[in-house]
């Protein structure tokens, strides 16, 4: 139990990284999600479709009381209610794309890309120059 514990406290101390590893992880997020949506619009154009989120409505029955029910030997017991509860479920569904303009977002997003390749190249120099390790 004491293993588990030392390491989790290594893991929750890791993902918090060093105040250099936090300066570059500040600096280029704008970069890294301009990457991921130009994977996204790839894939969609190497599959022609892509993903859409939607949620749905699921309905469960769950514990939400105790009732108290007396016999008639004077016995009491406790009986479990049961209300119905809605949760949201989030599942992707195909749809169709117009490749044309993946096409072009495809460009616009590379073109930004290479727009803050140099701002963040410049930033994580100034992160490792504020915080060497």
């Amino acid at each position: 139990m004491r293993a588990r514990l030392a390491l989790f406290a290594l893991i929750a101390l890791a993902a918090c990284g060093t105040p250099q590893e936090q300066c570059i992880n500040r600096e280029s997020r704008e970069l890294r999600t301009v990457e991921r949506l130009i994977a996204e619009v790839e894939g969609n154009l190497a599959r022609g479709y892509a993903y859409e989120e939607y949620e749905v409505p699921v309905r469960d029955w769950d514990p939400c009381g105790v009732r108290e029910i007396t016999l008639p030997d004077g016995t009491v017991k406790h009986k479990t209610v049961m209300c119905l509860e809605t949760r949201w479920e989030t599942r992707e569904r195909k749809v169709a794309i117009d490749p044309e303009a993946e096409k072009r977002k495809l460009a616009g997003l590379q073109a930004k890309r290479k727009e803050l390749l140099p701002k963040v190249d410049a930033a994580i120099t100034a992160c490792k120059q504020a915080y060497p390790e």
